[in-house]
């Protein structure tokens, strides 16, 4: 699909994540973010807001239930596992500020990736991070180019 002005908009309030191209809504999903509220502080856990832009994609080829740590694939989640931690799961994508408030976001690692706990997924339940589905963490990444805008909003 080919998009001439595509960026990103998160709500918190709704917690929903749409791709535009332009003024056309071109798709949308149900998103997670942090359970600890919004925030700009270094180890807040919380969501900053803003504008941003995808600095780096991670996770080419990898299957669904890749696990990554430091953002390197490190093993496989089987569904239905007992998990105690939240893993982050499929593809990366990782968001670096644009303003003043939001400029240590990179060094915060927040980014947009998949999770072992989709039944989550429309809750405030992150530790920062945008999580989505599996699938469609893998959609959007196969959509979402590298310098894309994102906009975080309440």
């Amino acid at each position: 699909m080919l998009l001439s002005r595509p960026r990103l908009e998160v709500s918190i309030a709704t917690q929903i994540l749409s791709l535009w191209d332009g003024s056309r809504l071109v798709k949308s999903w149900p998103c997670s973010t942090s359970k600890f509220g919004i925030g700009f502080e270094e180890g807040s856990m919380k969501t900053p807001l803003g504008h941003f832009r995808i600095a780096e994609k991670r996770g080419d080829g990898a299957s669904l239930h890749t696990i990554f740590k430091a953002r390197e694939p490190v093993g496989e989640w089987h569904a239905g596992e007992a998990e105690s931690e939240d893993l982050i799961l499929g593809r990366i994508l990782w968001l670096e500020g644009g303003e003043e408030r939001n400029a240590n976001t990179l060094g915060r690692y927040v980014y947009i990736h998949g999770t072992n706990g989709e039944d989550k997924i429309g809750q405030r339940a992150s530790h920062g991070c945008i999580r989505l589905r599996n699938q469609d963490v893998v959609e959007l990444y196969d959509l979402a180019k590298v310098g894309m805008p994102v906009w975080v909003n309440e």
